[in-house]
């Protein structure tokens, strides 16, 4: 399991391209037939990609978590970015198709990935926190998620919303989670950008082709900073730090947060005129 310490501005505005990469992107999440794990100190979070082939996967406990099990002391979001598959908690067999979401919660023992095709494998991307309390481990589809159309083609940031982990759709203990789709032709998310102090964020961006990238923006809004980004890649968003993208061509990416607190629209929006 590789672990991201946590950096402070400071660190940040003195970094040069190899080291932001080094301390905020996880270039490799999905190999065929292994689970990848990162440990990331903002907020405790896991995050990983279990890539399934004919054998099931299952998920081990690693030594730093110190706990008789995964889930023993967290929650866990997953959503399938491959072809179908499946989770199984030993008593429950969940089936998940791309775009689907399933929530476990804390105090699930086991966590069992398999595909259904081996040459149509799954992509099971995960994100975990600590949790305090158990909420009950439920599946949400991409058809169940109520979708929210947002921005403009004036803008070039038209883009279709789904929210899976939230108070008011599948319930956690400090787990937010969904994904964005951008409408062909459309190349900007989370422009104007935004921070949000109380809780850290990640992105996975996916349905990116080979030839193409995602140019990733973060940093203080008076210090941004930029990274180039390949399909299947995560990058991490510091609570002090901006998170935004434009993409080469439309392009997917799924959020998840982790904090204080589970506002979706708990966020310190940002002009354009003030970023540098």
């Amino acid at each position: 399991m590789l672990n991201y310490t946590a950096c402070s501005p400071r660190e940040v505005a003195t970094m040069n391209t190899e080291s932001l990469r080094q301390h905020f992107l996880l270039e490799r999440l999905f190999e065929k037939g292994q689970i990848h794990l990162a440990h990331i100190q903002y907020d405790r979070v896991l995050i990983g990609g279990a890539m399934p082939l004919d054998e099931v996967l299952t998920l081990g406990t690693p030594d730093a978590l110190r706990a008789a099990f995964f889930l023993e002391r967290r929650e866990m979001g997953i959503i399938n970015i491959g072809g179908p598959g499946s989770v199984s908690t030993g008593t429950e067999e969940y089936p998940l198709h791309k775009l689907d979401c399933l929530y476990l919660g804390k105090g699930t023992e086991t966590i069992r990935f398999a595909s259904v095709h081996a040459d149509e494998p799954a992509r099971f991307y995960l994100l975990s926190a600590p949790a305090h309390r158990e909420c009950p481990n439920r599946l949400m589809t991409a058809a169940q998620a109520n979708p929210n159309q947002l921005g403009a083609a004036a803008t070039a940031n038209a883009r279709t919303i789904y929210k899976y982990i939230h108070p008011d759709g599948l319930e956690s203990c400090q787990l937010v989670m969904g994904l964005t789709i951008l409408n062909a032709g459309n190349v900007w998310n989370t422009m104007p950008p935004h921070t949000h102090d109380r809780r850290m964020e990640v992105y996975c961006y996916f349905d990116v082709p080979d030839n193409q990238r995602v140019l990733h923006l973060m940093g203080e809004p008076q210090e941004t900073r930029h990274l180039w980004v390949a399909n299947e890649q995560a990058i991490l968003s510091p609570p002090w730090s901006i998170h935004a993208g434009c993409g080469t061509m439309a392009y997917s990416f799924i959020w998840g947060m982790a904090g204080e607190n589970q506002s979706f629209a708990d966020m310190d929006q940002l002009a354009l005129t003030t970023l540098a």
